[in-house]
């Protein structure tokens, strides 16, 4: 399952990275969308993918009873995407703002600023 899941984060990395070097300003927020996907799999993907009781220990005991999920990664992961919905927001704010100042969500045309 680990190696499925290496093949479609690498598959993913390279998506975004394909979408981030396109000239349109759109394609560019769509691989930050991806690249952000990406790395919040690798997370979860490096962290072991285990099925696993929530990390609460009985009372009166030194150990779980059972095998527990790690939350740190959970709780990265949940960072990650509350900073990536952020970013998003923020991005396509800009590209629209961009579009209306320009005309255009080509990168190539949007060398002069001073429209």
């Amino acid at each position: 399952m680990e190696t499925l899941m290496a093949y479609i984060v690498g598959a993913l990395f390279a998506a975004a990275l394909y979408m981030m070097l396109r000239r349109s300003i759109v394609k560019l927020v769509i691989g930050l969308m991806l690249i952000s996907n990406a790395a919040n799999l690798l997370i979860f993907t490096v962290a072991g993918m285990r099925e696993g009781a929530p990390p609460l220990i009985p009372e009166g005991a030194q150990v779980p009873a059972s095998a527990v999920a790690d939350p740190l990664p959970q709780a990265l992961i949940l960072t990650a995407i509350v900073i990536a919905f952020g970013v998003l927001a923020f991005s396509v704010v800009l590209i629209h703002r961009a579009y209306e100042v320009v005309g255009t969500d080509d990168l190539d045309r949007m060398k002069d600023t001073d429209t």
